[in-house]
């Protein structure tokens, strides 16, 4: 049976890899971005959006249900960060951060998930951090995204578990991608310390963790978060 994705933030990173990876198993994907994206492939649809424009997500997801008659998967990749100490972080940076982490996947989820409960069938993948159960200094407002993410998504397990939906939480390693390009080496070596496996992640470790949320298998799986490198 096709299987129908949407993935947010697919142009580059993390995002581009699963849309990649998704395609290669014959998954139809629907990406977004603010920018347009490179990749072809005649499974693939992308789209350019802000994550929290309300009227663009659902333009999108109301196209793909009308064009495919269903969704299957989402994944809620989509995400932006600044680490600085909170004397230097403007409200501008507060609000954009939160429109796109939560407000953004809060959109996706909710538009998404009405589709989904028309087949009793769906699974919902949303990304946090690590810097949420380490407290990292200099990514208050980060973490603090993060983490509504991760407690919205235990609470969207309980009101969408009768639709047949699960949703879940992956926290990726540090993966060397554009978000922690300008992290200091120091910072990074630090944080890889605290990490239980000492090293950088792949985006092939994020998808492993996402493919058993989306198993068919993990229909009792909900409402959970899982921290690679282990915190």
């Amino acid at each position: 049976m096709e299987r129908v994705m949407i993935i947010t933030g697919s142009r580059k990173g993390i995002g581009r890899y699963l849309a990649e990876y998704y395609l290669e198993r014959n998954i139809t994907v629907i990406g977004c971005s603010r920018s347009e994206s490179d990749l072809k492939h005649q499974k693939y649809e992308h789209y350019c959006l802000d994550v929290a424009d309300e009227k663009a997500v659902q333009k999108l997801v109301r196209q793909t249900a009308k064009k495919y008659g269903k969704i299957d998967y989402l994944i809620n990749n989509a995400g932006i960060a600044s680490m600085n100490h909170s004397f230097l972080t403007p409200l501008s940076i507060v609000e954009k951060m939160f429109s796109t982490n939560v407000f953004g996947t809060f959109l996706f989820t909710r538009e998404c998930a009405k589709i989904m409960s028309k087949k009793k069938f769906g699974r919902i993948v949303n990304m946090t951090t690590f810097a949420v159960p380490f407290k990292l200094e200099g990514e208050a407002v980060y973490a603090a995204s993060k983490a509504a993410i991760t407690v919205m998504a235990e609470a969207l397990a309980r009101e969408y578990a009768d639709y047949g939906i699960t949703v879940n939480t992956v926290a990726p390693p540090a993966v060397q991608t554009d978000l922690i390009a300008h992290v200091k080496k120091e910072k990074m070596d630090k944080l890889l310390q605290r990490q239980a496996i000492h090293r950088f992640g792949k985006a092939k470790d994020v998808a492993n963790a996402i493919d058993f949320f989306l198993h068919d298998n993990s229909s009792m799986v909900t409402g959970q978060t899982v921290y690679l490198g282990g915190v």
